[in-house]
């Protein structure tokens, strides 16, 4: 267990820190951590290793790594063998683990997100009124916790609506709702086979129609930004746009920079920083969504850690590492500045528009779609530069898995947004022929 295997690992030195990662399935992958610490600090991984999720990301560094394993201890037990480690940092790049490495931080007095800030940042409902009571942004939702409750938090936020769980990442069980049946009907889908005991907490709240004109056609209506925050200070590293969703809310990609108007770019940065000072955020990195609306930018949500596939393609467009930024944050070491501010190209390659397209299948999609070939055909697309589908069998996963469920990557640029909105058609007619035909469990 953790407490045996702890009495290995030495603590820290001047000359090389101690820097506790609280790990488990996020948006950076130990390997990719080991390589931006190199030189600059030893890194501990508190985790749970016999975690069939985190066994292939460890096996990468077996040999490598120091493990001090958690499994069973509550978060009094991680914060005394934590603290016996005599730690210059901690930090984590788990959604699920934001809570544990707060207790772990306020134990060893160690900067990272305060206990409170990080309920607001994990807890969709709580964020909702932070943001509401400090006059960045109201937003109608209501808690919904069974079905006898339905119908006063639809007649607060009306219809259409948005129903995702209270706590939870990458889109899973989210939906757009469009009437009170259709509502119920999710509701009591996202809920089966949980007793009172296991039932999730789920929040209702208003669709925020987006608009397709500042970004232009071809992409999404919406964005986010990615921040550094030292003492309180935001510091923007970029602004990314994206592809389109799928269905009803699976986000697939990433393009860096965003194709924004230098003014709409600013309104965007200037609301994420309202929004995370409001929060209480002071350190860290930071990944806000921001719808683009008839009515102006409106934040989708907040989220107190790397977003995920982020760091790949930040340091791709702009040569900056941010996972390198959030260990020297947590280390209390000077970061560096970003480049462009809000994320402009990557210097020495003017012009040049870099992105991510994950393979996403429609909603309802059933069966395999030959990844070989898959892999193939999208590897022969002018811009592509690399295709990354490691699922054996390329079997689609239901669209309540969200983001997760997507087979893999592709990767490339194009000269410029006009090239990549050609490039991203392209792809997707691509796709339209591999995917199975979706069922009528389709949204």
């Amino acid at each position: 267990m953790g407490q045996d295997q702890s009495r290995r690992v030495l603590p820290g030195t001047a000359a090389t820190p101690l820097l506790l990662l609280v790990h488990d399935r996020g948006s950076a992958a130990p390997l990719r951590v080991l390589a931006a610490a190199r030189g600059l600090c030893r890194v501990v991984l508190l985790c749970e290793p016999d975690d069939p999720e985190l066994a292939a990301g460890l096996r990468m560094v077996a040999g490598h790594a120091e493990i001090v394993d958690i499994t069973g201890l509550d978060d009094a037990a991680v914060c005394r063998l934590a603290a016996g480690l005599t730690p210059a940092g901690v930090v984590t790049f788990s959604e699920r683990r934001l809570h544990l490495t707060a207790s772990v931080a306020a134990a060893c007095r160690l900067p990272f997100h305060r206990p409170d800030t990080v309920e607001a940042l994990t807890d969709k409902f709580r964020q909702r009124q932070v943001l509401a009571d400090s006059g960045v942004q109201h937003t109608r939702c209501a808690l919904v916790r069974d079905p006898a409750g339905l119908a006063g938090a639809l007649a607060l936020v009306g219809l259409p609506a948005v129903l995702k769980p209270r706590s939870g990442a990458g889109s899973v069980d989210t939906c757009l709702v469009r009437s009170e049946g259709e509502c119920r009907t999710r509701l009591a889908e996202f809920t089966e086979g949980h007793g009172p005991a296991g039932r999730r907490d789920f929040v209702l709240e208003e669709y925020l129609p987006g608009d397709p004109a500042p970004a232009g056609p071809g992409v999404g209506d919406y964005v986010s930004v990615e921040s550094v925050l030292i003492d309180g200070a935001p510091r923007t590293v970029a602004v990314t746009g994206k592809p389109p969703l799928v269905p009803p809310f699976r986000e697939t990609g990433h393009i860096l920079p965003a194709p924004l108007a230098p003014a709409l770019a600013a309104d965007v940065v200037a609301l994420e920083q309202r929004a995370v000072r409001a929060l209480g955020v002071r350190h860290g990195v930071t990944h806000t969504e921001i719808k683009l609306t008839p009515h102006g930018p409106r934040i989708i949500e907040v989220n107190g850690r790397l977003g995920g596939h982020v760091a790949e393609i930040v340091q791709r467009a702009l040569g900056y590492d941010l996972v390198a930024a959030a260990l020297r944050c947590a280390l209390g070491l000077p970061v560096a500045e970003p480049p462009g501010g809000t994320g402009g190209p990557e210097p020495g390659r003017p012009g040049r528009v870099a992105f991510q397209y994950m393979l996403v299948p429609p909603a309802g999609a059933l069966g395999s779609v030959r990844p070989a070939a898959l892999v193939e055909e999208l590897a022969g697309l002018p811009g592509v530069d690399l295709v990354d589908v490691p699922g054996a069998d390329g079997r689609p996963a239901h669209w309540r898995a969200g983001t997760a469920g997507a087979l893999g990557v592709v990767y490339g640029s194009a000269d410029d947004h006009t090239a990549l909105r050609a490039l991203l058609a392209q792809l997707r007619l691509t796709l339209a022929d591999f995917w199975p035909k979706a069922s009528a469990g389709s949204v």
